[in-house]
């Protein structure tokens, strides 16, 4: 072999092992990986009502429906050109629709007013149906000020005649009182709490009259409500 073609076969040698050697590198990085902060809303903060008169309905609470984006678990920014962002290494435990219906759940049976809340299964007979849509679970930065928004147009239906009983949207701008995400998460809590207590008002109002003016017993009556698992 000549010296040229000799100092050629080197030079492609130390070439194949440099790409070799990069290709390594790529596959076994040394870099830590990200941490990612998972985080739930706050336990809700609603009571059980005053003298409640108790209803003896049921009550199912589906998942609502939302946008692709909405139902992720980032912590959504919408911005003032209308630019979507989300909060970096931050996650919900669950998208927020998810979110929603488990607070509202949790909501309905603090509250008492009906005899028996579910969120689970839908094949159980109830006597009403709650679903709707989730059409905003983000922060958004204006004039100066950050705030949660949450907004869900509701459906209340009566399943067992195919009818629905009411439609209406809740919407509560929550202010971040503070920089950090447990205030961000804090300020969703309030939102979905506020939220709660007019979706729970509401449907209490629609089940009074469905009460009144039917002559058909109840499917549920004479149920309570199961205890709650425990985690």
């Amino acid at each position: 072999m000549s010296a040229p073609t000799s100092r050629r076969s080197r030079q492609y040698l130390r070439w194949f092992g440099f790409i070799a050697a990069l290709a390594w590198l790529s596959s076994c990085s040394i870099l830590p990986s990200e941490t990612i902060a998972i985080y739930q809303l706050p336990p809700s903060s609603i009571v059980p009502a005053t003298a409640p008169d108790r209803l003896p309905l049921t009550l199912h609470i589906a998942k609502g429906d939302s946008s692709r984006v909405t139902d992720s678990q980032r912590v959504l920014i919408l911005n003032q050109d209308n630019r979507i962002s989300a909060y970096k290494s931050v996650r919900w435990s669950d998208p927020p629709p998810v979110l929603l219906r488990n607070q509202l759940a949790s909501a309905f049976r603090a509250d008492g007013r009906l005899s028996l809340v579910s969120d689970s299964n839908p094949n159980l007979t109830r006597d009403l149906e709650l679903s709707g849509d989730l059409d905003a679970f983000h922060v958004e930065h204006s004039a100066g000020t950050t705030v949660a928004v949450v907004r869900f147009y509701a459906v209340l239906a009566q399943p067992a005649r195919n009818r629905i009983l009411a439609a209406r949207g809740f919407e509560s701008r929550q202010p971040v009182n503070g920089k950090g995400m447990p205030e961000v998460v804090a300020a969703f809590g309030k939102g979905a709490d506020e939220v709660g207590r007019e979706i729970i008002g509401w449907t209490i109002q629609h089940g009074n009259s469905m009460q009144a003016g039917g002559n058909e017993m109840p499917a549920s009556a004479g149920r309570t409500n199961p205890p709650e698992e425990k985690p």
